[in-house]
């Protein structure tokens, strides 16, 4: 039962104030959100205004916002995602920008003892003038500003200025003056800034709008978070938090804690109510607090019976309990606040053992594995992201049998929505500080800016179940020690001054941003850099701390069967490109004629400036041979990319415990580009995002065959044993079962167990390698788990039949159903409907003869429009196999 007490006066003073005083005088704070009737020009003595006289004049400008998205809905400049109008756009971010709005103020508000006005976000050097009166500047993007206001108001109408300064002008004149410029990551391919001197890493703003091998140059500026104006008289409770202290079985032990600024001492009654995932009052808390002046973090502890935990998808249910806070007596409470909070215990287990030392995610005692991808921004334009994209991607990752993103560090912290969904979802998230790899300043006034955002953000989001890891930057470290670049500078510079440089860096990865971690988040693990191993020497090893793998694509472009080569602890990043569909390329790129080296497909791929398309090219010829044509190219480049990151993650995944994660290069677009992604810009599913469903099943079976030996593994995630039976068949491309062995088995829990080792000669038994292929299946309950295929060359050394593929679409109970079914082998099944939408069950699998499968379909388009638009590809046809 839910108990209710009032504490007495010493435990008041132990468990700290919560309000200050009440009555009829005394009402509650109020927040003015400031977001319409504003307006955006050029700055009256930009350079740029001879060339763009238009932008002098105030234009309609939406706050939350960017000027660039101000501009394209003024039609003064193109949509940079279009064609090759990422150039015409740059002039933007090389400029300044004025702002400005009318607001009213009343004289109620006036009469409060305290008015300020706050910008929750600021992109990024900034002033904020209110009534011609300069009240702040800002200079971090991921932070919150704020100032009184009351001094600066009258009665009536009131104008609210923001000066917004270029980064680039700004920063490059106080650069070349001087002796050297820190290591950054992309130069510009627009020719504003000279090479090599970057001005990114010496600003606190997202890192990828200054250009990156997946995403365009798009250094924005505006008021990118909301606006507002808070009065208040005397108590204000400024933030709400709750501690776990304790969880087991028996008891959640919490502190509730608010921070309360305070103009003078007073007593206050303060209410907790805690109810449970079923919505049932759990615990119920009454305290009188008694108060001090000043801003203090206070504290009231609250304990859950019998509590029931929050637990990674797959492994038990999200539940989350509900904790409202009421401070102040009667109908008219100074503060009532709300959160929702999961009740687990998290360890980044780091223990040693005969490959080295672990890296493992333990949740509630269990060690998960860690089955995931890396999270980029959603969008160039941080405010145009609504809660339906983020939510499409995250359903994405979760359909796909994920628990964990990497939220990676050179983009900005996303929005409180964006956790709660993962939350609920059950999906872990890896949270990078934003440091995407540039080497950053060691100066005080830039590492307290630092302090201050991380902070902030810590605080905002420590509630979140979801987050299970904070981690300093994104291969700072590593690339410090191993970059061409880095090396070149350290070679030149005076041994002290390397030194400084090195030691700045531990400070903040090392001391910083952990401390920060400590006061805000303690449950969750601190971990200094991505890859490293926990400390500031040697990074990115195989026996200890988490990996990034480049050697294939990148580096030395390897072949993906060297994934097969590499055992790391945890692989927290690794890729290939792929062409997003047809219908997405369109998009951007009209009808013109198509091929990879098209000028608006190279505007399209950063990576190496612009000539990652022949790398990409290279790896499909490497693979299946020379395309047919540019359609049979972009699906050939999405099977390579599926297969090698298939081959990867089920590498990783059969190495259990040894490897602890698969987290690879990249789930999401923010642009239409062609890039490593597995969802493009649109939401679309490429074959990778389908084939992660299948490699990352919670049940696996992983028959990986490498130089001449194939390797069998049986795969559980499951926390219990599993009765099952796995099955060899060797076949011919036609069908025929030239041979047939089933085992019975017991998948042991959160295991990878070894269950077969076949040479080439074991596995074929004299049947012609050129013609035959074995398919390896787990089964439970007369049901197919997974399914694996192994052959004995590469696609584009096979003499693949050319398969009759019959579809049939019919009407089903929600849309339709697709049901194919083929003559021969046919590999790497990609159905799709042209410009019409459809949302299919599975796609990109291999269709075997005699076998049919039936997909569900979603659509609003009629049966005999998608009858119509239906397009079903294999692997024979793309490669131009001759009859």
């Amino acid at each position: 039962m839910p108990t209710r007490t009032r504490s007495m006066p010493r435990l008041a003073r132990l468990a700290g104030a919560l309000a200050l005083l009440t009555g009829p005088s005394l009402a509650a704070p109020a927040t003015q959100l400031l977001d319409q009737g504003w307006q955006v020009r050029l700055a009256p003595d930009d350079a740029h205004l001879a060339k763009h006289p238009r932008a002098a004049r105030w234009l309609p400008a939406a706050v939350p916002g960017a000027v660039q998205t101000d501009l394209m809905a003024a039609g003064l400049v193109d949509d940079p995602f279009v064609g090759r109008n990422e150039a015409a756009i740059q002039w933007v971010g090389l400029s300044d920008w004025v702002y400005r709005t009318r607001f009213e103020v009343d004289g109620a508000t006036l009469a409060r003892r305290h008015v300020e006005l706050v910008f929750d976000g600021l992109d990024t050097f900034a002033e904020v003038y209110l009534n011609g009166h300069r009240l702040f500047s800002a200079d971090n993007m991921f932070r919150r500003w704020s100032a009184p206001a009351k001094p600066r108001l009258h009665a009536g109408a009131n104008t609210l200025e923001v000066r917004l300064y270029s980064p680039v002008k700004r920063l490059q004149p106080w650069l070349e003056r001087q002796p050297y410029a820190l290591p950054g990551e992309f130069d510009s391919a627009f020719g504003d800034e000279p090479k090599g001197r970057q001005t990114a890493n010496y600003v606190r703003k997202a890192a990828y709008q200054y250009g990156w091998d997946w995403g365009p140059r798009i250094v924005t500026e505006g008021i990118w978070q909301p606006v507002h104006l808070d009065s208040w008289d005397g108590p204000r409770v400024v933030a709400f938090h709750v501690a776990q202290k304790q969880l087991d079985a028996r008891a959640a032990q919490l502190d509730v804690q608010l921070e309360v600024d305070a103009d003078s001492d007073a007593s206050l009654p303060a209410q907790i109510s805690v109810y449970g995932p079923d919505g049932q009052p759990v615990a119920h808390q009454v305290v009188d607090v008694e108060v001090v002046a000043g801003h203090r973090r206070l504290g009231v502890p609250v304990t859950i019976d019998h509590p029931k935990r929050w637990y990674p998808a797959g492994y038990g249910a999200q539940d989350m309990y509900t904790v409202r806070v009421q401070v102040g007596e009667g109908s008219k409470p100074i503060y009532e606040g709300s959160r929702q909070i999961g009740l687990r215990t998290v360890e980044l287990r780091r223990d040693k053992d005969r490959w080295g030392r672990s890296f493992a995610f333990v949740v509630n005692g269990i060690p998960i594995f860690a089955k995931g991808a890396n999270l980029i921004p959603f969008d160039s334009f941080p405010a145009r992201v609504d809660e339906a994209r983020m939510r499409q991607t995250l359903e994405s990752a979760r359909a796909a049998n994920m628990n964990m993103l990497r939220v990676w560090g050179g983009g900005y912290y996303l929005p409180d929505a964006f956790y709660a969904m993962a939350d609920r979802m059950g999906l872990m998230v890896w949270q990078d500080f934003m440091f995407g790899g540039a080497i950053p300043p060691h100066d005080a006034a830039f590492v307290a800016n630092v302090r201050q955002e991380a902070a902030e953000q810590v605080a905002r989001l420590s509630d979140h179940p979801s987050i299970v890891l904070w981690c300093g930057n994104n291969e700072v470290q590593s690339s410090w020690l191993s970059w061409g670049d880095r090396k070149a500078l350290q070679a030149s510079l005076a041994p002290a001054e390397n030194e400084r440089i090195k030691q700045g860096m531990r400070d903040l990865f090392g001391e910083v941003l952990r401390d920060v971690v400590a006061q805000h988040d303690p449950d969750v693990p601190y971990w200094p850099s991505s890859p490293s191993q926990g400390g500031d020497g040697f990074a990115n090893g195989l026996d200890d701390g988490d990996y990034h793998y480049w050697e294939v694509w990148s580096g030395e472009a390897r072949p993906a069967t060297a994934y097969l080569d590499v055992t790391p602890r945890f692989q927290s990043e690794y890729g290939l490109q792929s062409f997003p569909v047809l219908r997405t390329i369109r998009a951007f790129a009209g009808t013109e004629p198509l091929q990879a080296e098209s000028p608006v497909l190279r505007a399209h791929q950063k990576f190496d400036g612009g000539n990652g398309n022949r790398r990409l090219l290279d790896y499909v010829r490497r693979g299946y041979g020379e395309p047919k044509d540019f359609p049979a190219l972009v699906y050939l480049s999405q099977v390579m990319q599926a297969d090698g990151i298939a081959l990867a993650a089920e590498h990783l995944r059969a190495s259990r415990p040894r490897s602890m994660g698969s987290l690879y290069w990249q789930l999401n677009d923010l642009w239409p580009g062609v890039t490593w992604s597995s969802i493009d810009s649109y939401g679309r599913w490429k074959a990778l995002q389908f084939r992660a469903r299948r490699f990352y099943a919670p049940l696996l079976m992983a028959a990986l065959r490498h130089e001449g030996t194939t390797t069998v593994s049986l795969v559980s995630d499951r926390t219990t044993p599993i009765a099952a039976r796995w099955r060899l068949r060797l076949m011919d491309f036609a069908g025929k079962v030239r041979r047939e062995e089933a085992h019975d088995v017991t998948l042991a829990p959160l295991a990878s167990t070894r269950v077969a080792r076949y040479t080439d000669t074991q596995l074929l038994d004299g049947a012609d390698p050129r013609a035959t292929f074995a398919v390896f299946e787990l089964l439970a309950g007369g049901k197919l788990l997974s399914r694996d295929l192994v052959f004995f060359a590469r696609p584009r050394d096979l003499p693949l039949p050319q398969p009759r593929i019959h579809a049939q679409l019919a009407p089903a109970a929600t849309g339709y159903s697709l049901t194919l079914a083929t003559d021969a082998l046919a590999r790497d099944v990609w159905v799709s409907f042209g410009d019409l939408d459809a949302r299919l069950s599975d796609n990109g699998f291999d269709l075997l003869p005699g076998e049919p499968v039936t997909l569900d379909v979603a659509s609003e388009a009629s049966a005999g429009a998608l009858r119509q638009a239906l397009q079903v590809q294999d692997l024979a046809h793309a490669m131009g196999t001759p009859p």
